[in-house]
């Protein structure tokens, strides 16, 4: 059994169990009582909330407020949290999602750690270059604090703003602030890519009702049409994926065709024009005729 093992193992015991003796550890890992006493360091170290005990029957344990009721999940459970979190690391991003991987991780049998389950994300080196501005964020939500700073909207106009923070979003590929604009008086939603020199104020605000505030946001969503394409059966798996299976039928040897709403904006097209060759748009004649203004617009960029 290697370190990281028996260290898992005594965070286990330890949260089975009441007090456990130097002794009864050293036994057990068939290990010197040394060895036992800097595991215990290295797992004070890395806050896991462990205290001594002296005397007869002293020895070591760990914080009741540490310990959870494991009745409540059972081990499946446990693995599929942790399997979830894990994968989710590269994205969360956060010492208190490591620390509640290690609480769970020390729930578990390490026998079992090998989840039947993996998730992969890409692990985009810009991403941890907004870590200071995701962590800002979090403690001004958590206090109420408000925030200040320059935004950069998609056309490159930079604006100053202050935002009552109200939770950090996290879609596809991107981490959002959404939160009530005092600059704008409305709740907004800003991308945190977008975000410069983000100050956290001294001054606090009382919570408003967002669930009004986000309704009048999600009035201002953009448009969504529907519209038909012929899609390459090399792409039919990403279609599957995002708009189901009933969205496509098929068409003829070479197409298949497909049923979708997108934005009617530039976030549209450019969701279209990924797709290259492999996809032709053909209804409504309106949609198609600006699609292929937007192209022939990409085009003049290397006329």
């Amino acid at each position: 059994m290697d370190k990281t093992e028996r260290l898992i193992s005594i965070i286990m015991i330890l949260l089975k169990k009441d007090i456990v003796s130097t002794t009864e550890f050293a036994q057990l890992f068939n290990v010197s009582k040394r060895t036992i006493l800097r595991d215990m360091e290295t797992l004070s170290l890395s806050n896991i909330p462990i205290y001594a005990v002296s005397g007869v029957n002293g020895g070591y344990g760990i914080m009741d407020e540490y310990k959870v009721d494991k009745r409540l999940l059972s081990s499946s459970d446990l693995e599929n949290i942790l399997t979830a979190l894990n994968g989710l690391e590269k994205i969360l991003v956060s010492q208190e999602v490591e620390m509640t991987i290690k609480k769970i991780e020390a729930m578990v049998s390490p026998l079992s750690l090998k989840s039947s389950i993996q998730l992969s994300f890409y692990d985009w080196e810009g991403r941890s270059e907004i870590l200071q501005i995701l962590k800002i964020c979090q403690e001004a939500i958590l206090k109420r604090r408000l925030v200040s700073f320059e935004y950069i909207d998609k056309d490159g106009t930079t604006t100053n703003r202050i935002v009552e923070p109200d939770q950090l979003h996290f879609s596809e590929t991107s981490w959002y602030l959404k939160g009530f604009c005092l600059s704008r008086m409305s709740y907004r939603t800003f991308k945190l890519s977008r975000i410069n020199h983000l100050t956290m104020d001294e001054k606090t605000f009382d919570p408003r009702d967002y669930l009004v505030e986000q309704e009048r946001e999600a009035s201002y969503q953009p448009l969504l049409v529907t519209i038909r394409a012929l899609i390459s059966p090399s792409i039919k798996d990403q279609f599957i994926e995002r708009y189901g299976r009933k969205s496509i039928e098929n068409y003829s040897s070479e197409y298949l065709l497909a049923t979708i709403k997108v934005p009617q904006n530039s976030t549209g097209y450019q969701f279209l024009a990924s797709f290259g060759t492999n996809l032709k748009v053909v209804e409504p004649k309106t949609y198609v005729e600006d699609f292929r203004n937007y192209l022939n617009k990409m085009m003049d960029n290397y006329s």
